[in-house]
């Protein structure tokens, strides 16, 4: 099960999933980001938990759990909650986690009252052309970034005002202190080398260790691995899954 982030859709995961052809891969969309809200969703990290442990419990089996950006986040929480519901999982963004974690700018902005709205107006705002030529600026291809433009919204925008502004340090910090609490499912943290929003691979390493999961190094790869060489990005993901006592 593969779980997406912000400001994304399920798309992200097609060149990936392409190259593992598997037949049992299901992807899930958080609410607000490629799917609808339901009525009264809050769209905090809390809310985003209770939906995925709900998408779980809707499974036959525990599931192998694969979560990048936003959707890393979700995973890690579910599999401190409620690990029953896991076999193996898999993150993104462990050194988010790490106590020392400073927010990326835009983060910042979006957790601030007034300026976060101001720059969700203005994404909003955006052409879609010019939406689709940022998001490959940032490293999608150019049909991800097309789906992902389309589907950029108002309900999208306040669902990242929400979310961000619920993960407001000490947030994170206090869910890296938890960490251990993941150990009893085998994990990965993948390390994209130059993604810049995850705070490095000295955190992400920290996490890992603090989780007993395994490292992924993925060298020259930013944020979006998965579209950039969804070879590589398989590569570690079937190693993983293959060390695996089942």
């Amino acid at each position: 099960m593969f779980v997406h982030g912000n400001p994304e859709t399920a798309a992200i995961w097609g060149p990936l999933i392409e190259v593992l052809d598997l037949d049992d891969v299901v992807t899930l969309s958080p609410p607000g980001f490629g799917a609808p809200l339901p009525a009264g969703f809050g769209s905090t990290s809390d809310d985003y938990l209770a939906w995925l442990v709900n998408e779980l419990e809707r499974m036959p089996q525990p599931v192998d759990l694969v979560g990048h950006d936003w959707g890393g986040g979700h995973v890690i929480r579910v599999v401190i909650e409620r690990s029953d519901l896991v076999s193996s999982w898999v993150t993104d963004i462990a050194g988010c986690m790490a106590p020392d974690y400073v927010w990326h700018d835009m983060a910042r902005i979006w957790q601030t009252s007034g300026a976060g709205e101001e720059a969700v107006a203005a994404m909003l705002a955006t052409s879609l052309p010019d939406r689709v030529q940022m998001y490959e600026s940032l490293g999608m291809t150019a049909e991800v970034a097309l789906e992902v433009a389309r589907a950029t919204n108002e309900e999208m925008g306040n669902s990242i005002l929400a979310l961000y502004r619920s993960a407001a340090q000490p947030a994170m910090a206090q869910l890296g202190a938890r960490l251990s609490e993941a150990s009893g499912r085998p994990g990965l943290v993948v390390i994209p080398t130059e993604d810049p929003y995850t705070g490095g691979e000295d955190r992400a390493r920290w996490a890992a260790d603090r989780a007993g999961a395994q490292v992924a190094v993925l060298p020259g790869l930013g944020h979006w691995w998965m579209m950039q060489d969804p070879d590589v990005g398989a590569a570690a993901l079937r190693s993983f899954w293959s060390s695996l006592d089942r």
